[in-house]
C-alpha cells in the first residue's frame, strides 16, 4: 500500500518549490504538521532531500486573499474603512450605504430605509461600479428599490473600499464614476494541530426616531482546513419624523388616520438577511462558497410613487484565491435570483384596487484575474469578466375592468443586458519615490428586449406599444477604457499624484426600454426620486467620460504624528451624457413643455456634461497626554459643480458645498479603548438645479452630532445623538416628497416639497464576541 502521509508531504513541498520564498515556509509548515519532526522526504530522482523541523503556526490564516496586488494603494482617491470606526457607524443606520458617509467626495442619495444610493463626486447609482463580496449586483426595479448595497446588512460589513479618484481598469468597467467594494469578514481557521476554533457575535441597535431596531447574530466553527459560518440580521423601523412641520396635517390613505405635519410618511420598513458560508484552505489556496438569501416584506419610499411590498433574493457566490511564486490567481462566479413586488403602502391611496407591479430578474457573473509579479518593482494584471442579466417587469391588471384591465401591462419583457470585458494593467515602482499605473480595458455590452403590450387594446396603450414593437431594439456597444496615473513622493511625508482616464458606460434597461407615454405608466418609471415620469430611448449611446485628477497629501513624519492633510481636484467631461428632455407635445400631454411648478414627463436623451470640484480633508492633534489620551480636530470639505453643457443648466442632484468639523477624543485603556466625537455638519443651499426636471431647491443648514464608543476585548457599546438641536432641514439629495396621499397620478400630490432630514435621534448599540 502507498504511504499517504509521505505522498502528501511530497505534494506540499513540491508546491512550495513553485512558490515565492515568503510562502515556502508556510507550505513546509503545513506539510511538516502531518509527520514527525525527525521524518525525511526524498524523491527517487534524487533532486532534493529535506528534513522538516517542527514549526508552530502562529497566525489563524496562512494568507489574506485580499492582500492587494490590486493597485489599491496607488491613488490618493482610495479610501478604506474597517475596524472600530466602521463598527461605530453600524449603530447609526441599518442602511449599508450609510457607512460611506464622511468619506471625502462620497454622499448618499435618499431612497428607502435600507436602499440608499451611493454618490461619488456627483455620479450615482449605476454610473458607479458597486461590488458586494466581489459580486457585481444590479437593481431589478423601475425605481431602483433593490440596489447592490441593499443585499448586505451593515452588521456583516467588515471592510469598505472606495475608489473616488482615477479608478484603475482592474477595478472599473461599465461605469463612469468610481468603484465601491464592500466585503464581509474573511474566514478564520484554527492553528495547525490545534483544537477546533469556535466563535459567535451578537449585536443590536436602537434608534429613537422611528423606533428603529436591528439585531444580528454570527457564529462559526473552523478547523485548520475547513470553516463554516452562519450570519443573520433583522431590521425594522416605523415612519420617522422631521425636525419641524414641513407639510399640512392630512390623511394618507382614503379615510385613513391623519399624518402629523412632521411625520415623514412612507419611511417604514422591515428586512432580514441570512448567509451561510463555507471555506476550505489548502496551503496557499482558499476556496469559498456562500449562500445568501434576503426577505424584505415591506419597505416604503418617500420620494417614489410606489412602495416595495416584497423583495426576495437568493445568491450563490463561489470564490477561489491561490498564491504562487509569480503572483496570485483569483476566480469568481455568482448567481442571483430576485422576485420583487411593488404596490401602495398604508400612507397612500389605493383607489380600491391597488397598483400591483412585479419584477423577476437573474444575474449570472464570472471573473478571472491573474496578478503577475514580473520582478520586485513591476506587476502585470490580466483579467476577464462576464455578466448576464435578464429582467421581466410586468404589471398585473388593477381590477377586472377599466383603463388598467383586463390584460397584463408589460413594462419590459425579457430584457437582456449582457457584458464581457478583458483588461490589462501594468504597475511600476521606482524605489519609494515614483509609481506609475496604466491600463486598458475593452468591454462589449449587448442589450435587447422583447415586444410589449398594454393593459388593453385602447389607443392609450396600443399606439405606444405598436411604435415600440416596430423598432429594432437590440443594441451592441463597444467600450474602450484607459487609465494612467503617476505618483511621486519627493520626501517622506509628502506625496503628489496626477492621473487621466477614459471610462465608458452603456445605458441600463430602464433607460432604453420603458415605452409608454401614459402619465401613470411614465411616473412609475423613475429611479431618480424627482417625482417626474420618464420614457426610455432605444437609441441612447453609451456615456464616455474623460477625467483629469491631481492632488497631494502631507503629514507630520515626526514621532508625534500631529497633523495630516489631503487635497484632490478633478474635472470630468462627459460625452453622450444621459440626461433628459421634455416629452414632445405630439406624444405627451399639452402644457408639459412649459410647465414650471409641477411634475413633468421626460425622455432620456444624450447630451454633454461637465463635473469639477475639490475635496479637502485632514486632522490636527490639539493635545496628547499618556493619562488623558489624545484630543484632535478632524475636518473635510467638498465643493462640486455640475453642468449640462448642452442646455447650460445645472446637472441633477448635485450636492452643494459641505463641510464636516469634529472634535475627537481618543484614549487607550488597560483593557480596551474609548472614543468620543462632537461633530458639526454644514451644507450650503442648493440653488443651481436642473430646470428641465423642475428640481426642488433646498436651503442651507447646520447640524450637530454627538457620538461615543467604549470598546473592550470582547464587548463594545455605541451611544450618540444625531441632529442634537432637532433642526428642521431638507435633504439636498433626498428628492421630491411624494410619500403620502394620491401619489399614483403625476400631479395629484403637491409639487415643491423636498424630502426632509431626520429630526433629533438618540441611538444605542452593542456588540459582543465570544
Amino acid at each position: 500500500m502507498y504511504d499517504m502521509k509521505r505522498i502528501l508531504n511530497h505534494l506540499m513541498l513540491v508546491l512550495a518549490a513553485g512558490m515565492s520564498p515568503i510562502w515556502q515556509a508556510h507550505a513546509q509548515t503545513a506539510a511538516g504538521a502531518s509527520a514527525p519532526a525527525s521524518s525525511q522526504s526524498s524523491s527517487q530522482s534524487g533532486l532534493w532531500v529535506s528534513e522538516l523541523p517542527e514549526v508552530r503556526v502562529t497566525a489563524p490564516m496562512l494568507f489574506d486573499p485580499r492582500s492587494d496586488l490590486n493597485a489599491s494603494d496607488v491613488g490618493l482617491g482610495v479610501f478604506r474603512e474597517a475596524g472600530g470606526r466602521l463598527q461605530s457607524r453600524r449603530a447609526t443606520s441599518p442602511d449599508t450605504s450609510g457607512l460611506l458617509q464622511g468619506m471625502p467626495g462620497v454622499q448618499v442619495q435618499g431612497a428607502g430605509g435600507v436602499s440608499g444610493l451611493p454618490v461619488i463626486r456627483g455620479l450615482a447609482d449605476e454610473r458607479l461600479r458597486l461590488q458586494v463580496d466581489d459580486m457585481d449586483l444590479l437593481a431589478a426595479c423601475a425605481n431602483h428599490m433593490n440596489p447592490a448595497l441593499s443585499y448586505i446588512d451593515p452588521a456583516r460589513v467588515e471592510n469598505v473600499r472606495v475608489y473616488a479618484g482615477i479608478t484603475p481598469v482592474s477595478v472599473g468597467g461599465d461605469s463612469i464614476g468610481g468603484t465601491i467594494q464592500v466585503d464581509s469578514a474573511l474566514p478564520e481557521f484554527a492553528e495547525t494541530g490545534e483544537a477546533m476554533l469556535k466563535g459567535a457575535t451578537l449585536g443590536s441597535a436602537y434608534r429613537s426616531n422611528g423606533k428603529g431596531f436591528d439585531a444580528s447574530v454570527s457564529t462559526f466553527m473552523a478547523t485548520a482546513r475547513f470553516h463554516l459560518r452562519y450570519e443573520g440580521t433583522y431590521a425594522r423601523a416605523d415612519n420617522h419624523r422631521a425636525g419641524h412641520d414641513f407639510k399640512p396635517v392630512s390623511e394618507g390613505r382614503e379615510q385613513g388616520p391623519l399624518i402629523p405635519g412632521d411625520e415623514v410618511a412612507s419611511t417604514s420598513f422591515r428586512s432580514q438577511n441570512h448567509k451561510l458560508g463555507a471555506a476550505w484552505r489548502q496551503g496557499l489556496h482558499l476556496f469559498q462558497a456562500d449562500l445568501g438569501w434576503q426577505d424584505i416584506p415591506f419597505q416604503a419610499f418617500p420620494n417614489q410613487r410606489m412602495d416595495m411590498t416584497e423583495n426576495r433574493s437568493s445568491i450563490v457566490n463561489l470564490r477561489y484565491t491561490g498564491q504562487f511564486r509569480w503572483g496570485d490567481v483569483r476566480l469568481r462566479a455568482w448567481h442571483q435570483r430576485i422576485r420583487h413586488r411593488m404596490d401602495m403602502g398604508e400612507d397612500r391611496y389605493t383607489y380600491g384596487t391597488g397598483m400591483p407591479m412585479q419584477t423577476s430578474a437573474t444575474t449570472t457573473g464570472a471573473s478571472a484575474q491573474v496578478n503577475w509579479l514580473l520582478n520586485e518593482h513591476e506587476t502585470l494584471r490580466l483579467g476577464g469578466e462576464a455578466l448576464r442579466y435578464t429582467l421581466y417587469d410586468w404589471w398585473p391588471p388593477a381590477g377586472s375592468s377599466g383603463a388598467m384591465a383586463p390584460d397584463t401591462f408589460w413594462n419590459i419583457d425579457h430584457g437582456r443586458r449582457n457584458r464581457a470585458s478583458v483588461f490589462a494593467e501594468w504597475e511600476r515602482r521606482w524605489g519609494a519615490r515614483w509609481t506609475i499605473l496604466m491600463g486598458v480595458r475593452h468591454t462589449r455590452v449587448d442589450s435587447d428586449a422583447a415586444p410589449v403590450s398594454g393593459y388593453n387594446s385602447l389607443p392609450a396603450w396600443a399606439d405606444d406599444a405598436f411604435a415600440f414593437n416596430a423598432r429594432e431594439r437590440r443594441r451592441n456597444d463597444q467600450h474602450w477604457d484607459l487609465s494612467v496615473m503617476a505618483s511621486h513622493q519627493p520626501v517622506q511625508g509628502q506625496r503628489y499624484e496626477m492621473g487621466v482616464a477614459r471610462k465608458t458606460r452603456s445605458p441600463s434597461l430602464y433607460q432604453r426600454y420603458p415605452w409608454s407615454s401614459n402619465t401613470m405608466a411614465a411616473g412609475m418609471n423613475n429611479y431618480l426620486g424627482d417625482g417626474n415620469g420618464y420614457l426610455g430611448n432605444v437609441d441612447l449611446e453609451p456615456e464616455v467620460a474623460h477625467t483629469l485628477s491631481a492632488g497631494g497629501s502631507w503629514e507630520d513624519v515626526s514621532e508625534a504624528r500631529r497633523w495630516r492633510a489631503q487635497l484632490s481636484a478633478y474635472i470630468t467631461e462627459i460625452e453622450d451624457f444621459i440626461d433628459a428632455e421634455r416629452c414632445s407635445p405630439s406624444q405627451c400631454r399639452s402644457g408639459n413643455q412649459d410647465a414650471r411648478d409641477e411634475f413633468v414627463l421626460l425622455r432620456y436623451v444624450n447630451q454633454k456634461g461637465r463635473l469639477y470640484g475639490v475635496d479637502l480633508s485632514g486632522e490636527h492633534m490639539l493635545a496628547e497626554d499618556e493619562r488623558r489620551g489624545r484630543l484632535l480636530v478632524e475636518g473635510s470639505l467638498a465643493w462640486l459643480r455640475g453642468t449640462n453643457r448642452t442646455t447650460g443648466e445645472g446637472a441633477y442632484n448635485i450636492m452643494p458645498a459641505n463641510v464636516r468639523l469634529s472634535l475627537v477624543h481618543r484614549k487607550r485603556l488597560a483593557n480596551g479603548s474609548w472614543s468620543a466625537r462632537f461633530e458639526w455638519e454644514g451644507v450650503r443651499g442648493k440653488t443651481r438645479v436642473s430646470g428641465v426636471r423642475n428640481e426642488i431647491r433646498t436651503a442651507s443648514y447646520g447640524l450637530l452630532h454627538l457620538r461615543a464608543r467604549q470598546e473592550w476585548k470582547r464587548f463594545s457599546i455605541d451611544l450618540g445623538i444625531e441632529n442634537l438641536l432637532d433642526k428642521g432641514y431638507a435633504l439636498p439629495l433626498g428628492g421630491a416628497y411624494i410619500g403620502q396621499g394620491s401619489s399614483m397620478m403625476l400631479n395629484t400630490v403637491p409639487w415643491g416639497v423636498a424630502v426632509p432630514g431626520k429630526g433629533r435621534l438618540f441611538y444605542a448599540g452593542f456588540n459582543y464576541r465570544f
